[in-house]
This record gives structure tokens, C-alpha cells and sequence, in this order.
């Protein structure tokens, strides 16, 4: 479909804006700075986005790791006849095996990928409603090939829109547990299993326990300098490459854990569970109100670590959220056996790859 026929299927008549939006023109920034004020535009909670797509989280990612990795912004906003921004796309083309491939930000660092959406555009987007911006992207950039990994199906109850596009099911789901607000602590972690973890948890109590929320920066920056201490003693011992030694990794991980939202949390939230002679356990991840995803996680190389710390931990986790009314939360895509513990349902996981 052409540009202008694209323009032209429009239906003036129609009243409702979901239903006159087409994608009319389609802008393609190599730049962060003019992408920033449309991309938190669509970060608003009305619209459709996962946390993991926000702008402070890939933009310190493009700085601290893309840019060493000779990845560079290639950032496609779509807009309808009056200008409203339908869809942005936070991508980074590299060039890989002589194809020119351009592929969500954020690397291995994400668990999901998704474009942001006018939620009204994407509750209709149909496979012809896109073929626009497929064909404005192969006509006007330099990319061969979109690779678009790790893709949710659904996301707060609307079908992902790229999922009408050529699919295929990612090599893992991820293991997600659901939670109904207003529900007993003990329909989403049963009773049998919270008698073990406080049996366990009470060997950990001496003084100082406590489980809290890093809120300062000063927290923030001590909580993570015990993280990046301990994390490669424990991949080493799991025989496990370090991802964390990889070059503006570490950089990227602080920046973003050090960066306020405009809810007073932050743009990666860390937990913690310690007592006063040490640092017990910690995990990390990004949330929206909605969903807790998980990022990265370790704890203690002391006799403290026989007594599950990371399971305690992750209970209060869980009964923090659905306090604060989260419907979901997951532990990231792979099927770890204490992941199963918590989360006994599979978030279906699509790739796309499409050549241009």
C-alpha cells in the first residue's frame, strides 16, 4: 500500500477517533533527543507500553551499551492525518553477517519487547493497517531486515498488534504469576508454602532483618555495589559467562536505577533483604502499575544462603505488589525451577522476523 492510498482509506465520517486513525506519514530519527518528547508522550498510563520500553531505561542503554556495540537509534513513529503519533518503535540497527538488521533496543536486558501505542490504534490495528509502516521503513532507511524478538501476545489485556504481523513462536514463554486484587494473601502463594519460607526465614532473623525497597541514592548505589561484588562469584560458580563485565553494562545499571519516574519510583526498582552485618539477597526490576517484571537478582555467599533468601525475598515481593493492587509479575523468560515455584502460568512470547 502507498503512502498516499494509505491517506486516502481514511474515513472522514467516521466519529470515533480509534476508528479515522490510519498511519498517514512515518518518521525515522537516528537521534534520541527529537524522539524524547513523542516517546514520553506515549509512555502515558492511557496509552499501551511495557516499562521495559521506556524512555530513561533504553535511552541509558543506547548510551552506556548500544553505542559500544556499534548499535545506532533507529526510532519509527508513525502518525495519523492530523499529526497524532500512533506508534513508536525503539529500535537499533547493527549490522550483522553483512545484513543491515534493525532490532529492539535494550539488548539481552530486556525480557519484553514492545512499540508504544495509542491504546485506541491498537486495540484495531489490523496486518493492512501496518503495511504502511512496513513499506515507509523499507522504502526510506537503511535497514534490511526487522528482527523483533521476545514480544508479548497480550499485554494488560490488549493483543499485541504486531502479532498479525509474520510470527513464530520465541524458543521460551515466560513463567508469569496473575494476581486478583483484593484476593487472600493465599490464592497467590499457598499457605502450606508461606508456613516453609517463615520456618526458614526465622534462621535469618537476627538483628537488622528487615526487607525494604531501596529509595535514596545512597541505598541505591550501596545495594549495587555489593550486586556487582557478589553476582560474578555466583555465575562463576554456576559456570556462567558474566553479561554484567560487558563493556557500559554496569554504567547502564546504575544510571537507570538512579533515575527517578514521576511516581516517585524508580526507572529499575531494587529490593532488598538484609540485616545489619550484611546484604542478604537482592532482586531488581522494572514496574508500571500494573506488572513487576523481573530483571536481575543475587544473594549472599554466606551460611545465610542455605535458608532460600531469594524465595523470601520474592514472597514479599509478590505480597508488596498485590497490596498495591499489580495484576501480574514475573520472574523473567526461562523455566528455572524456583521461578515454577510462584509463577504456574506461561506468558506466550512471539518473534517477527521480517526482510525489507
Amino acid at each position: 500500500m502507498t503512502m498516499a492510498a494509505a491517506i486516502e482509506s481514511r474515513t472522514a465520517d467516521a466519529p470515533a477517533r480509534s476508528r479515522t486513525s490510519r498511519i498517514a506519514r512515518v518518521d525515522i530519527l537516528t537521534d534520541l533527543g527529537p524522539a524524547e518528547p513523542i516517546w514520553r508522550r506515549l509512555e502515558d498510563p492511557t496509552q499501551l507500553f511495557t516499562p521495559y520500553q521506556r524512555f530513561d531505561l533504553l535511552a541509558n542503554w543506547q548510551r552506556q551499551v548500544g553505542s559500544r556495540e556499534n548499535a545506532t537509534p533507529f526510532i519509527v513513529i508513525a502518525y495519523d492525518g492530523e499529526g497524532r503519533p500512533l506508534l513508536l518503535l525503539p529500535l537499533a540497527l547493527v549490522h550483522k553477517h553483512g545484513v543491515r538488521i534493525a532490532s529492539f533496543m535494550g539488548g539481552k536486558h530486556t525480557t519484553f519487547n514492545m512499540a508504544l501505542w495509542d491504546r485506541d490504534f491498537a486495540k484495531e490495528a489490523t496486518a493492512a493497517a501496518l503495511a504502511p509502516l512496513l513499506s515507509e521503513i523499507g522504502a526510506r532507511s537503511a535497514a534490511d531486515a526487522l528482527a523483533l524478538t521476545q514480544q508479548p501476545l497480550r499485554w494488560r489485556d490488549i493483543s499485541n498488534p504486531f502479532a498479525a504481523l509474520p510470527m513464530q513462536p520465541s524458543v521460551n514463554d515466560c513463567p508469569v504469576l496473575t494476581m486478583v486484587p483484593g484476593t487472600p494473601p493465599t490464592d497467590r502463594i499457598s499457605n502450606s508454602f508461606r508456613r516453609r519460607l517463615k520456618s526458614k526465614e526465622r534462621k535469618l532473623n537476627s538483628p537488622g532483618y528487615r526487607y525494604h525497597v531501596a529509595e535514596t541514592d545512597t541505598e541505591i548505589e550501596r545495594l549495587l555495589d555489593w550486586f556487582f561484588r557478589v553476582k560474578p562469584l555466583r555465575m562463576a560458580e554456576q559456570k556462567l559467562p558474566n553479561v554484567f563485565a560487558e563493556p557500559g553494562v554496569e554504567n547502564f545499571i546504575r544510571s537507570t536505577c538512579l533515575t527517578p519516574l514521576a511516581d516517585g519510583d524508580r526507572a529499575i526498582d531494587i529490593h532488598a533483604l538484609e540485616c545489619d552485618e550484611e546484604i542478604i539477597a537482592l532482586f531488581a526490576g522494572v514496574a508500571d502499575g500494573d506488572r513487576f517484571s523481573m530483571m536481575f537478582n543475587s544473594y549472599t555467599m554466606s551460611d545465610h544462603s542455605r535458608y532460600s533468601p531469594g524465595l523470601i525475598l520474592m514472597r514479599n515481593i509478590i505480597d508488596r505488589y498485590a497490596e498495591r493492587g499489580y495484576r501480574a509479575l514475573d520472574l523473567g523468560i526461562g523455566s528455572d525451577d524456583y521461578k515454577r515455584l510462584f509463577c504456574k502460568s506461561d506468558e506466550p512470547i512471539f518473534d517477527s522476523f521480517i526482510p525489507l
